[in-house]
């Protein structure tokens, strides 16, 4: 029987994350995947929100990971009556001119190439991968999680597992740590993938999500009113329509989600005036698949308050039931948490204790993470059903904005400030890594510069076409914040350690300045059209830039 002192199982968006970290720290690590080849039953993708790059692993936000299109907002259609036309939108989450696109709300991703990416670079750490292998079992003595036992038969002994099997993965279950979720809390989503040439992809969307919302007597969102909506997420050269719906209602009537998905698809595509007159005569269906969100297990108190670890097993992202409750997007919650759980993991194995008391604090920093908190916990999708119910115009363009519009940093924004001081008194550097990020993730995918998963790689240069006096005096400034921010160091990592107790103040606060925010983001919107050139030349002056000056800053700086 075979030995490591870490079995990770799935190699999906967290497994990659965890395996690469207890290697790196001289573990013995293997990584199972079922697929033959990582992500090849996977044909969907999503947005990661800016924060997940931010304050997620820094081989992610300092490398050059597959992108698909970077997202600079969000437009709501709020559907009154979709017969007489009659729509409201809610475009404040938007990124103004000249920062967008370069400054990004977000990236869209394929599922596939980018978990390849991760755990490419998890292999190359000297995690063992070994693919088409699924874990049917969790090996256990004593009550205690001692290894696995795959579909082959084979049994392997592990010091620690550490299971990011995903949202559908049952060994958990199985193995007596938590319980089964109740269909109120899953969402099935109907997913269509859609070809699209770039150059219509660019008019039709920019960089844009668009999300609709509407009363369910229109059938034409998402049905029943339990806090769903069709969402359309635009890739580089596809299209993504994705619906979706909780298994069953509170009162427990089971909807017959396959013929009222048929349904709404059909009554929306043909309905709804933007996708029927830009978006059906350019883009051709190439592929459907239906997929599971547990995504309101966050909103469920006693759910939420399970265990995410036992004695020898730690549970990370859609296992540990960790999906955004409004976005279904779990990507950045399953790479804090995977980040969590090796740091755990490694402090348990060189303790040489791997018992469920000592591997609590896992769970302990996961219920004090401030993104994952707020993103699980986060009402407003969960709330949109009363808006159904009341039949209330005010509450659905309440909901709406405060879960996707500009309203929702009345309730973010304490997370988001608390994690910047945390990671800025953590490594003051990493304001420039951030800094460096964007343009980066920018400049890559206009030239599709990504490191495997079909990525051009690194594009043929012009040098006479490089601006070099811009480029210098910017690799110049990033310089000098690189030494300044490392003489400085103690005093910022000083001054971020004060100011982290008043963060929890910045909810509060963003509720009595938004309206003037929302009023200075409307003017904003009539002068756009006069920063149209001077966001040209941003645009251009990355595209035409060495990319060296946007790579991440060697530890110490310089």
């Amino acid at each position: 029987m075979k030995e490591y002192d870490v079995v990770v199982i799935g190699a999906g968006f967290g497994g990659p994350v965890a395996a690469k970290k207890c290697a790196e720290a001289g573990f013995r690590t293997l990584m199972l995947e079922r697929s033959a080849r990582v992500g090849e039953k996977v044909i969907s993708g999503l947005t990661i929100p800016f924060y997940g790059f931010l304050f997620g692993p820094a081989f992610i936000r300092d490398g050059n990971p597959p992108i698909e299109r970077p997202v600079d907002g969000i437009i709501n259609y709020i559907i009154k009556d979709i017969e007489a036309g009659d729509i409201e939108i809610d475009d404040s989450l938007r990124i103004p001119r000249p920062l967008s696109p370069i400054l990004a709300f977000g990236y869209n991703a394929y599922c596939r190439p980018f978990c390849q990416w991760e755990a490419e670079k998890a292999v190359e750490s000297g995690v063992e991968l070994r693919t088409s292998t699924t874990v049917v079992e969790l090996l256990k003595e004593d009550g205690r999680v001692v290894g696995v036992k795959t579909d082959k038969g084979e049994e392997i002994r592990a010091r620690l597992v550490i299971d990011g099997e995903g949202s559908q993965g049952l060994l958990a279950v199985g193995a007596g740590i938590r319980e089964k979720y109740p269909p109120e809390v899953i969402s099935l989503a109907d997913v269509y993938d859609y070809e699209m040439a770039k150059e219509d992809v660019d008019e039709v969307f920019g960089y844009t999500l668009r999300f609709c919302w509407g009363w369910d007597e229109q059938r034409i969102a998402p049905p029943l009113g339990h806090g769903n909506g069709l969402m359309v997420w635009p890739y580089r050269e596809s299209v993504h329509f994705c619906q979706d719906q909780c298994l069953a209602m509170d009162d427990g009537k089971v909807p017959n989600l396959r013929k009222l998905f048929e349904e709404y698809h059909r009554n929306l595509t043909s309905g709804l005036p933007w996708w029927r007159e830009e978006i059906a005569p350019r883009a051709r269906l190439r592929a459907r698949v239906f997929e599971n969100f547990e995504i309101f297990v966050g909103l469920n108190e006693r759910l939420r308050a399970m265990p995410n670890h036992a004695d020898g097993i730690i549970l990370i992202g859609d296992a540990a039931g960790l999906e955004s409750t409004e976005l279904c997007d779990g990507v950045p919650a399953a790479w804090f948490s995977a980040d969590i759980a090796a740091d755990v993991a490694i402090e348990a194995l060189r303790a040489g204790d791997v018992s469920a008391s000592f591997l609590s604090r896992y769970d302990q920093r996961v219920r004090a993470h401030p993104i994952i908190q707020w993103s699980i916990t986060a009402p407003h999708r969960y709330n949109l059903r009363f808006a159904q119910e009341h039949h209330s115009l005010e509450e659905l363009r309440r909901y709406v904005h405060d879960g996707w519009g500009l309203g929702g940093f009345a309730f973010m924004s304490s997370a988001l400030v608390k994690m910047i001081l945390q990671a800025i008194r953590e490594d003051p550097m990493i304001i420039t890594s951030w800094l460096r990020m964007f343009p980066r993730y920018y400049y890559n995918w206009l030239y599709e510069r990504y490191d495997y998963s079909g990525g051009r790689g690194e594009p043929a240069r012009d040098h006479s076409r490089e601006p070099r006096v811009a480029q210098a005096v910017l690799r110049a400034g990033f310089k000098l914040m690189d030494s300044a921010l490392a003489l400085g160091a103690p005093l910022v990592k000083a001054a971020a350690g004060l100011l982290e107790p008043v963060a929890r103040f910045a909810n509060p606060a963003m509720k009595v300045l938004l309206p003037g925010i929302e009023a200075l983001m409307r003017g904003w919107k009539k002068v756009e059209p006069a920063l149209a050139p001077l966001s040209d030349r941003m645009i251009d002056f990355v595209g035409r830039a060495d990319p060296a000056v946007f790579a991440a800053p060697r530890k110490g700086g310089g």
